[in-house]
């Protein structure tokens, strides 16, 4: 018998909903509605008072939309999934708000899901055979995160960013280089027209798991005030400063993939949703790791990705009450930390 679930993601600054429908061990994607908000670009980042006041306006008639890109009405929905956390708190109370609602009011299944765990599941909306092992690397604005899965709803914290995240630090160089926001895909855009010729740092490199781009924001800083001409300077400033982030990354990919022996490399996030990042990871791995990505609509926040995590979790008996609260700093469902390593193994 299928299920019908209803997704919606509030977490930052796209108001999401989406329509799962689950039948069996298959989940087939029927809707997804993203709805961004432009609102920001003008202050150069995201103001979640903005925020918040933007979703509570677009929250209906996005998950009708949902709805009726799916075919689907609501009295057909069996349950509903939620971003918890983390992420700004008035903007997941909107979300969160609403999904109590409606659960309550149609006696439905409610789950709240880790905003992260999300991003893991996104690439199996298109790629529904892709099961752990493997190394995990979420990217985004705000969390820069290597994983050890050994299994769904098991993980193992390998590394984290110590001070800026990725994604962070795209949009602080994107603001110094005069580019606007979101700083991503402005950065790569112009980087294709530049070259890697500034000897930029790559902060922590070979030195654990762990991450940290401050430095390299700030060495970015330093040079554009050292260049006389810094509007023909861009693009070679754009490069080598999205070498540099990459550089770390896949370097870090690498070391976990050696340090697991996994043949698998799950990548989710915003910053994921560059195609220079992704093309250079499969470079990187090929030979020994095929790499899982989703398109860059399902590796934004998205609530695609927040229905088949959740369907994850009710299809293993897990659901929420009434008490489900907004939570800006939910730990990770699953995640060990302090302990020894998970034994290396190999895939088949």
């Amino acid at each position: 018998m299928s299920e019908v679930v209803l997704g919606i993601e509030t977490s930052c600054d796209e108001t999401s909903a989406a329509i799962l429908v689950a039948d069996g061990a298959r989940a087939e994607l029927a809707s997804v509605v993203i709805l961004s908000q432009d609102v920001h670009e003008i202050f150069g980042g995201v103001v979640p008072e903005l925020a918040s006041r933007a979703h509570l306006r677009a929250m209906g008639p996005v998950v009708d939309r949902a709805l009726a890109e799916a075919g689907v009405p609501l009295s057909a929905v069996d349950s509903i999934a939620v971003t918890a956390g983390p992420g700004l708190v008035g903007a997941l109370l909107v979300g969160v708000c609403y999904a109590k609602g409606l659960a309550s009011a149609g006696n439905r299944r409610l789950i709240g899901v880790h905003h992260l765990e999300g991003h893991l599941f996104a690439a199996t909306l298109e790629d529904p055979d892709l099961a752990p092992p493997f190394v995990a690397l979420i990217v985004s604005g705000g969390h820069t995160v290597l994983l050890d899965v050994p299994a769904w709803g098991r993980y193992r914290l390998l590394g984290q960013t110590r001070d800026d995240a990725a994604g962070e630090a795209f949009d602080k160089v994107a603001k110094l280089l005069g580019l606007g926001y979101p700083g991503g895909p402005v950065i790569e855009k112009l980087a294709k027209t530049g070259t890697d010729r500034f000897a930029f740092p790559r902060p922590l490199m070979n030195n654990g798991l762990d991450f940290s781009f401050s430095g390299l924001k700030t060495a970015v800083l330093y040079k554009t005030r050292e260049l006389e001409d810094l509007d023909s300077e861009r693009p070679d400033i754009a490069a080598s400063f999205q070498a540099a982030v990459f550089d770390v990354l896949i370097n870090k990919v690498m070391l976990a993939l050696e340090r697991t022996g996994y043949r698998t490399v799950v990548l989710g996030g915003g910053v994921a949703c560059s195609r220079t990042l992704t093309a250079r990871m499969a470079a990187a791995v090929e030979g020994r790791a095929r790499v899982a990505v989703a398109q860059p609509r399902l590796n934004a926040d998205n609530a695609a990705m927040i229905a088949r995590a959740g369907w994850f979790h009710l299809d293993n008996g897990r659901h929420s009450d009434s008490y489900l609260d907004a939570d800006p700093r939910m730990p990770w469902p699953g995640l060990e930390r302090d302990r020894e390593p998970f034994p290396t193994t190999t895939e088949p």
